[in-house]
């Protein structure tokens, strides 16, 4: 009953903050106006800048923003215990992730929908508008150079989740066509694409589909790798109506109903135990198996700063203000939607974060495969999070949200095979649509830093993305061992040299994207409090992780020799620092001085309520 208690007493948490932290930000703080004009509608181009229903938008913003952040982190952090964990994510995304995602949506929504790289250079200094999006285009090329790995290795692990990954695709252009042209009803082929996936996933691993299946697992990673490149490319450059929109909202669709169920199955298992394991008839009970507080688990760093950076999506990502910035400003449809969207896709990804965190210490305890038959309670625990070797690994993080959460399903009958493909599925999606969007916002820093640079080439919406998919591929290309070794076969993971500076690098820029947020309410005399608060936390701690990383211990980026994590780590510090000591400086003159203003938005002569509408 513990675990059913925490799972319903974070929901009801997380809908008491929506309707009233959320609610004063909205109508006390950033003042949210109806009848404002947004960018989508003055500057509606029917490309990137498109007005998009808030249900669309939502399914967009929080498909784009969780990834497979909130699974991979916090099924790692349980390792210190399930109370740290549990405590991050819940008052983390209230009072810090909610608030930077929603901040940074509405200050791009002012700024005719610019990113906050951009906005730095006018409310900050003009320096750091440089400095902030070179921090960005850093971030972006280590997610585009991972991100085909980590869907590959999902896809290698749970073959049974391709066929309805890459299913997706062509229902998401036909539902977005025909959305966007009829201006039809949503709630009919919400319901008949959502009835198509799930078909695509108890039969796609049937016969025929089934050995597609098998063989695209057997794909080497590259392969994967340029495929997903090139998908990511096409989809950067299309209209967001396309293919990003809607591919996006019938993933949310997907993955909030399995969200229900997985719910619904907690909720079973709490009450009535979960399923049978095979060759019994009682159902095992539904408890929690990890240890509340663990402070020193055998091989693994600190606690303290270090929980705070292994758990960003789900508490607070600064990866999150770039979609926030980057794409979502450009399609709300009118101001006071960006509560729905901004603050109310971060709890419901904090609250995803919860569920994972369950299935990681009471889920697992159900019964999970072991060496010599079905590991149960504690032991099942241990199987996964002995040491911080055992458990630090992709597969080992996933797989251990995948085999959690797949027992609450099979507590409401659902069959293994099919309880496994649908997380397996779960997981692959949300990284699919992490990689779009990431291609997308990264073509937006290109044009934006190209144009600061004067490299006129790369302000081009094609040359830029093309660039970001070549350097992305070239870093994946790269070998993670001796350039003898290297075949096509080995190829894909290069993304892992880098990947170790996202953590860090990823909670500074959410510190960062706070001080710009800070710096806009600052100038207009708003209140700051609440958002200087989390901006500090969000500085230090992460700066000493990466401080830690680069010179502490014998597994420091030093000691280890690995220069090229020691040389980026400093350089992104340096960075960072040179962004703090611009504003330090500019902070005591910025009280009520406006920064050089944009022009008006005034109302686009191509709108109309039904032809310009997305959706």
């Amino acid at each position: 009953m513990e675990t059913l208690a925490i799972a319903i007493g974070a929901f009801v948490l997380y809908l008491i903050a929506y309707n009233t932290y959320g609610r004063w930000l909205a109508r006390k703080i950033f003042r949210l106006d109806e009848k404002a004009i947004v960018p989508s509608v003055a500057l509606n181009d029917n490309k990137d800048y498109v007005p998009t229903r808030k249900s669309i938008i939502f399914g967009h913003h929080f498909t784009s923003i969780a990834g497979t952040g909130p699974i991979v982190g916090p099924a790692l952090a349980v390792i210190w215990g399930w109370v740290p964990a549990l405590l991050w994510v819940l008052f983390g995304s209230i009072f810090i992730g909610a608030v930077h995602d929603f901040g940074a949506l509405v200050v791009s929504m002012r700024n005719r929908g610019q990113t906050v790289g951009d906005i730095a250079g006018r409310v900050l200094a003009p320096r750091t508008r440089i400095l902030f999006l070179s921090v960005l285009f850093l971030a972006l090329t280590i997610v585009l150079a991972i991100f085909g790995l980590v869907i590959a290795a999902v896809f290698k692990q749970y073959p049974s989740a391709i066929i309805p990954c890459l299913v997706q695709i062509p229902l998401a252009a036909i539902i977005g066509i025909a959305l966007h042209r009829k201006g039809i009803n949503l709630l009919i082929p919400s319901l008949i694409v959502l009835a198509l996936m799930y078909l695509s996933v108890y039969f796609g691993d049937q016969g025929i589909l089934g050995n597609l299946n098998q063989w695209l697992a057997s794909w080497p990673i590259m392969n994967w790798v340029v495929f997903l490149l090139i998908y990511s490319y096409i989809a950067s450059v299309l209209p967001v109506w396309t293919l990003l929109q809607p591919r996006d909202y019938i993933n949310s669709l997907q993955l909030l109903s399995v969200l229900g169920l997985v719910m619904i199955g907690l909720v079973v298992a709490g009450l009535i135990g979960g399923a049978p394991n095979p060759g019994e008839t009682a159902r095992p009970a539904l408890e929690i198996v990890a240890e509340p507080v663990r402070l020193n688990p055998e091989g693994a760093p600190w606690i303290f700063p270090f929980l705070f950076v292994t758990i960003a999506c789900g508490a607070i990502s600064g990866f999150h203000c770039l979609v926030s910035s980057g794409t979502s400003s450009k399609q709300i449809e009118r101001e006071t939607d960006a509560q729905f969207v901004g603050y109310g896709s971060m709890l419901t990804e904090g609250f995803l974060a919860t569920l994972v965190i369950l299935a990681c210490v009471a889920g697992i305890g159900l019964g999970v495969a072991g060496e010599n038959g079905v590991l149960t309670g504690e032991a099942a625990y241990q199987a996964r999070y002995g040491s911080w070797d055992a458990a630090k690994g992709l597969s080992a993080k996933v797989g251990a949200f995948v085999e959690g959460s797949a027992n609450f399903l099979k507590a409401l009958g659902i069959s293994p095979a099919f309880a496994v493909a649908l997380m397996g599925v779960f997981v692959a999606s949300f990284a699919a649509t992490t990689l779009d969007t990431a291609c997308r916002l990264q073509r937006y820093v290109t044009q934006e830093l190209a144009a600061s640079l004067k490299i006129n080439l790369l302000t081009r919406k094609h040359e830029a993305t093309i660039f970001a998919v070549l350097l992305a591929g070239s870093i994946a290309a790269m070998p993670v061992g001796p350039w003898s070794d290297w075949t096509w076969t080995t190829a894909g993971k290069g993304g892992l040299l880098l990947w170790p500076l996202f953590g860090a690098t990823n909670q500074l820029l959410g510190g960062l994207a706070f001080l710009v947020i800070g710096f806009w309410m600052w100038r207009r005399k708003l209140p700051v409090w609440f958002i200087v608060i989390p901006m500090v936390f969000m500085l230090i701690l992460p700066g000493i992780a990466m401080t830690m990383n680069i010179f502490v211990g014998e597994n420091s980026y030093i000691a280890q020799g690995q220069w090229s994590l020691m040389i980026f780590g400093l350089a992104t510090m340096a960075l960072e620092i040179w962004m703090i000591v611009e504003a330090a400086a500019a902070w005591p003159k910025a009280k009520g001085v406006l920064e050089e203003q944009l022009e008006p938005l005034t109302a686009g002569e191509t709108f109309t309520a039904e032809g310009g509408r997305s959706c």
